[in-house]
């Protein structure tokens, strides 16, 4: 199965692609699900091109196109053919006449947006040229065992790791209603992920009932039926399917998808290692110490852990009641080698000297550090690092480029 990363800027692509993934996806600024991703423009398709190697790259075009919306992606088509992608990710049907006419060869797949559930659907997309359907994450191991069945010549994508929506395949707009920011054009305000508070009847007078007051939102109310004290009521569980590699390849699951293109570099790079190691593991490879990488998975920001669709719906009807749970924090990364042993340093969260940092690279668990020492612009050592400027480190342990640091919370 092709391991496919999320990729919200150029940085986290390159840590996509060197931390395991075989393919990632992007998006295009204005065009895609996640408009508060860095997304790319034309001045970083250079780079690309000498970076990608024999990896996959995908353009995700999923918002649902306006008719502004299309004019603009005509406006800015010649940005997109600077590009080396190898497929698009489409959930409006109305951009294929304009994607045909400049990328006849490149492959079309269709998002989870589309929210293609069954075998006929798989078909119909099929036969309208679209070589891979990335489905609804409402469907189970077993309908996509009978979707590859009848149709075995579509590939199937289906998600493996990330956070879920409320709402069906994606298309809430509950962000729309509170936030006046639109899920389905790529601005979403999660929501559903805020501190909500029940209020009764009674209480600053409320006509009946039980409602429900947004932490951050005083007085304003959404009717809902019971529910005590600030809760995460509307949140989903997260998704994990490390451990059902084995079951959703029997499946027929060609592609699994790690979601978060707008998290970190931390996140991209830990996740993709866990599953390219898992990946490895499956294709029957020697991958040592395997079941620490797994449990890296917990060391990222992440929420309740649950399977999805995929075995039954009991588990992710249920909301998470426990907020994010995070064990370290992402301080950074190590860049080009200056000179022997010292290396640029991308900071993050603020460096302070005797901090107990860990790094982690591609095939490195972690290494600890507390005897590094960090160097200005001008060449001075100093006592620590701050955010956004120039910064060099000597670690006193072996290091290359491309690990990230990192640091256990403090208590």
């Amino acid at each position: 199965m092709e391991l496919l990363s999320p990729a919200g800027n150029l940085e986290k692509l390159k840590y996509a692609w060197q931390y395991g993934a075989d393919a990632a996806y992007i998006g295009m600024k204005g065009f895609s699900l996640r408009a508060k991703a860095d997304n790319f423009g034309e001045e970083e398709a250079a780079y690309i091109r000498r970076i990608k190697g024999d990896k996959k790259l995908y353009c995700a075009l999923n918002i649902y196109f306006h008719n502004q919306d299309l004019k603009a992606l005509e406006q800015q088509i010649e940005a997109f053919q600077l590009y080396p992608f190898d497929g698009f990710i489409i959930s409006d049907p109305g951009v294929l006449p304009l994607i045909r006419k400049y990328f006849p060869s490149t492959e079309l797949h269709l998002s989870t947006q589309a929210n293609a559930t069954n075998y006929q659907a798989v078909q119909f997309y099929g036969d309208m040229g679209f070589s891979r359907v990335v489905l609804g994450r409402e469907v189970s191991l077993e309908e996509i065992a009978q979707i590859k069945a009848r149709v075995p010549h579509v590939e199937l994508e289906a998600f493996v790791h990330g956070a879920m929506c409320l709402a069906y395949s994606g298309r809430c707009f509950l962000s729309a209603w509170m936030a006046g920011r639109s899920g389905n054009d790529g601005s979403c305000a999660h929501s559903c992920r805020w501190n909500y508070k029940v209020k009764g009847a009674g209480e600053e007078q409320l006509p009946r009932d039980l409602y429900l007051e947004e932490e951050e939102r005083p007085g304003e109310y959404y009717p809902i039926e019971q529910g005590e004290n600030f809760t995460t009521i509307l949140s989903s569980k997260d998704l994990m399917m490390i451990d059902y590699l084995k079951e959703m390849k029997q499946a027929g699951v060609d592609s699994i998808k790690v979601e978060g293109r707008m998290k970190s570099i931390y996140y991209t790079a830990v996740v993709t290692r866990a599953y390219r190691k898992a990946l490895d593991l499956l294709a029957g490879k020697e991958v040592p110490d395997f079941p620490a990488y797994r449990e890296e998975l917990f060391k990222v920001s992440h929420r309740e852990f649950s399977q999805g669709f995929y075995f039954d719906k009991k588990e992710i009807e249920a909301p998470t009641e426990i907020s994010y749970q995070r064990q370290f924090l992402f301080m950074g990364a190590i860049g080009v080698e200056l000179e022997k042993g010292r290396f640029e340093l991308d900071v993050k969260n603020k460096i302070r000297k005797g901090y107990p940092l860990e790094y982690i690279g591609p095939d490195l668990l972690f290494r600890k550090d507390e005897n590094y020492k960090i160097y200005n612009a001008a060449g001075e050592e100093v006592e620590e690092a701050d955010h956004g400027k120039v910064y060099s480190i000597v670690p006193s342990v072996s290091a290359a480029e491309g690990f990230i640091i990192r640091m256990k919370k403090m208590e």
